[in-house]
């Protein structure tokens, strides 16, 4: 079951043009002052607003799970901040991790072949 997530950013056209530039989600704008970018099934919904009177913050992880991690890997580590590389993990997923432009972070997993 996909799920979509509505995350604060710091500035909606920076956080666009990271999304879409750097990770290669596609990018649109949605309802009043969000956008929301794509990959595959899952869905991360930005706003400026401060909905919540808190700071952009987050103390996990967002998971995301792609069908070939290896070939995303290979598309985005020169241009994403990489906080843990490429790696096959004991509880069964090849993953890494990015820091995004907002400060959350990002890992892109696979279930390996068991």
């Amino acid at each position: 079951m996909p799920i979509a997530l509505l995350l604060r950013c710091s500035e909606l056209e920076s956080t666009r043009a990271y999304y879409r530039d750097v990770l290669g989600f596609s990018v649109s704008d949605t309802a009043q002052t969000t956008l929301t970018a794509r990959l595959h099934d899952c869905s991360l919904v930005f706003t400026a607003e401060d909905l919540w009177q808190q700071p952009v913050a987050c103390s996990g992880t967002f998971y995301l799970i792609v069908e070939d991690v290896d070939r995303y890997y290979q598309q985005v580590r020169d241009r994403a901040e990489i906080i843990w590389p490429l790696q096959d993990m004991d509880h069964g997923s090849r993953e890494f991790g990015v820091r995004d432009c907002n400060g959350y972070h990002l890992a892109f997993s696979q279930l390996r072949d068991q």
